[in-house]
């Protein structure tokens, strides 16, 4: 998609805030009320256990209508449809079911992404302006906008300062194919003894989340794509987390490492020292 100088004020994000909220809420319905008693795998993607399933189609293609009627001149990115070129140079990056392994087992950590770019479509070069994050299982729902802070459920919420990198709560995730998982688990064991404990969530847009509302104190991921990213790096952002790749590399699929400004320098430098970005 070419880059398209797109004039950015306020009622520009009031608007694209609100439909932000309103098609991710709408998916969160869809989600929770077309759930089978039993769901079905219907592709898979890096290998045989990454998994997509007819949710997962089925919200998106609700997201990609629901978005043409309301911002019918706007390109969309999604995860399993691609991308769509617009004449606006707002991109939508979404993401109808992050954590499709968690939603697969029943389990309640997943959520829908929805954020809305300008820029290219990619996190070494965008510009996010809003994100919504909802979890349909319970109900959730963290939205920012670009320079006005972020909430949860309507309340302004701050990333959380641990006293030393012993002390921090850190949730990470992991890849699907063999090679990535030998070396973040060769990582995790250079990480595990020098921090308090390990999450693993398995929804990075709730992970991103979390470390903003104050449930974790860092988070780090090898291999999230635009869509795992978009609008938790914003939300997480927004409640005062800083978000990189390491070396001064933005975040994006080598890297991600987020928490809060004092504590995220000295995780971001353990990681570097073990070479987490690479899957030696």
């Amino acid at each position: 998609m070419a880059a398209m100088e797109t004039t950015v004020d306020d009622a520009l994000l009031d608007e694209l805030l609100e439909v932000a909220r309103t098609i991710a809420l709408e998916a969160g319905v869809m989600i929770r009320t077309g759930r089978p008693r039993e769901v079905e795998v219907a592709a898979t993607k890096s290998s045989a256990q990454d998994v997509v399933t007819a949710m997962d189609l089925a919200v998106e293609g609700h997201l990609r209508a629901r978005l043409t009627e309301l911002r019918p001149q706007d390109g969309v990115l999604g995860e399993e449809g691609g991308s769509s070129s617009g004449s606006s140079g707002v991109t939508w990056v979404v993401d109808p079911v992050d954590g499709t392994v968690n939603y697969l087992y029943g389990l309640p950590s997943y959520s829908v992404s929805v954020a809305a770019v300008v820029g290219p479509p990619d996190p070494s070069g965008w510009t996010v302006l809003v994100g919504c994050v909802h979890a349909p299982s319970d109900g959730r729902t963290f939205l920012a906008a670009r320079g006005r802070g972020a909430t949860l459920d309507g309340e302004p919420i701050r990333v959380r300062r641990a006293p030393s990198l012993i002390d921090s709560l850190v949730g990470t995730g992991f890849g699907y194919r063999v090679e990535r998982r030998r070396a973040q688990a060769r990582v995790l064991a250079e990480v595990l003894p020098r921090v308090r404990d390990i999450r693993r969530i398995g929804s990075a847009a709730l992970d991103l989340c979390t470390v903003a509302s104050g449930g974790l104190d860092l988070y780090y991921e090898r291999g999230l794509s635009p869509w795992d990213l978009a609008a938790g790096q914003l939300v997480a952002m927004e409640a005062g987390a800083l978000v990189t790749g390491l070396e001064g590399r933005p975040a994006g699929t080598e890297m991600t490492v987020a928490g809060h400004p004092d504590r995220h320098a000295e995780l971001a430098a353990l990681l570097a020292a073990h070479r987490a970005d690479t899957d030696e």
